[in-house]
């Protein structure tokens, strides 16, 4: 079994993209890197992705990986 991540000195930051869209935001935890939730639900789950995957997938975004229209 492993442990949980302790997300207690969260500080979390939302995109500079994210602006106006009506809420539709992921929010980065800046204290534990990989892991996100979803602006609309604070309180709701959230994902924590190995730092290998994590940067892969900011990679990706950066290259233009993933279009969002």
């Amino acid at each position: 079994m492993s442990e949980a991540t302790d997300l207690s000195p969260s500080t979390w930051r939302k995109s500079s993209y994210s602006g106006g869209n009506g809420g539709e935001c992921v929010e980065v935890d800046d204290a534990n890197p990989g892991t996100v939730r979803d602006s609309k639900d604070p309180d709701g789950p959230r994902l924590t992705f190995t730092t290998h995957t994590w940067q892969a997938f900011l990679t990706g975004i950066k290259a233009g990986a993933f279009p969002t229209t």
